[in-house]
C-alpha cells in the first residue's frame, strides 16, 4: 500500500459575529440663535465625531467604554468594540472571561479582520446618521497600539486622531507597501516602568513614529503597564481640542 502525505492547511471561510458596544449621547440642548446658526446635515441631524475604542490583551469592550467615557468630549459618539480571541485569565477573584486580537498563527488573517470590523463599523454608523465619517478617532490600549497604527496607516482616509497608550508599533513599519503617508493627529502615551516594555523600546517606537507622522506628539509618564487619570486628563485635552 502507497502511503501519501496529507494535504494541510486546507481551509473553508466561517461567519463570526464580532460584538462592539455604542453610546450616543443626548442631542446638545442649544438655543434657538445657535440652532440658526448652524445649518443642519442631512437627515436633519448634527453627525458627531467617533471614537472608536480597542482594548488590549485581555480585556473587553466594557472595559476599554468605560475608558472611553473618561476622556471623549461629551457629544461624541464612542464605539467600543471586542476581540474576536476569547480566553481564560486569571484574577484576584478567579478566572475571568478576557479577549484579544491577535495569535501567532496567521496574524495578518486577524489584522485582517481588524481592519473590516472598523470599516464596517464607522460604515453603518454613518449610514443611519449617527457619525460624521470624516470626523473619526482611534483610541487603543496595549495590543490595540499597533493595530490601530497598521489601520491607519493602511486605510488613512478613514482616521483624522490616534491616541495610543503603552503599546507597541508595526513590525513592519518601514517595509510594508500597503503604508501610506498618515497625516492624522497623533498622540502616542507611555509610561517609564512598563512592565512589558523597556525604556529603550519606547524610545525607538518614538523615535520612527516622529520620523513617520507629521502631526504627532507624545508624552513619558511615571507609570506602569496603564492608564493612569494623568494620561486621561492629557488624552481628554488632546480631544477636546480637535
Amino acid at each position: 500500500m502507497v502511503q501519501t502525505e496529507p494535504q494541510t492547511d486546507l481551509s473553508i471561510t466561517a461567519e463570526i459575529k464580532l460584538y462592539y458596544d455604542v453610546l450616543v449621547p443626548e442631542p446638545p440642548t442649544t438655543s434657538s440663535a445657535e440652532a440658526a446658526a448652524t445649518p443642519p446635515q442631512a437627515g436633519g441631524e448634527l453627525k458627531r465625531p467617533l471614537l472608536i475604542a480597542v482594548h488590549g490583551y485581555g480585556a473587553h469592550k466594557r472595559y476599554m467604554m468605560r475608558e472611553a467615557r473618561l476622556v471623549a468630549p461629551e457629544d461624541w459618539v464612542i464605539a467600543s468594540v471586542q476581540g474576536p480571541h476569547q480566553h481564560f485569565r486569571q484574577t484576584d477573584d478567579g478566572y475571568r472571561v478576557g479577549f484579544g486580537w491577535l495569535t501567532d498563527n496567521r496574524p495578518e488573517e486577524y489584522v485582517s479582520l481588524h481592519h473590516k470590523f472598523l470599516l464596517d463599523v464607522i460604515a453603518k454608523l454613518a449610514a443611519d446618521g449617527t457619525v460624521d465619517a470624516n470626523r473619526v478617532y482611534l483610541y487603543g490600549f496595549s495590543q490595540a497600539c499597533a493595530l490601530n497604527f497598521r489601520f491607519a496607516l493602511t486605510h488613512p482616509e478613514a482616521v483624522i486622531g490616534i491616541v495610543g497608550v503603552c503599546g507597541g508599533i508595526p513590525g513592519d513599519l518601514d517595509t510594508n507597501d500597503n503604508y501610506k503617508p498618515l497625516d492624522a493627529d497623533t498622540f502616542y502615551l507611555y509610561g517609564d516602568d512598563d512592565e512589558f516594555y523597556t525604556n529603550e523600546q519606547f524610545a525607538a517606537f518614538d523615535a520612527k513614529l516622529k520620523k513617520r507622522l507629521p502631526n504627532y506628539r507624545s508624552k513619558k509618564y511615571l507609570a506602569k503597564h496603564e492608564i493612569t487619570q494623568e494620561m486621561r486628563v492629557d488624552i481628554k485635552d488632546f480631544l477636546a481640542s480637535r
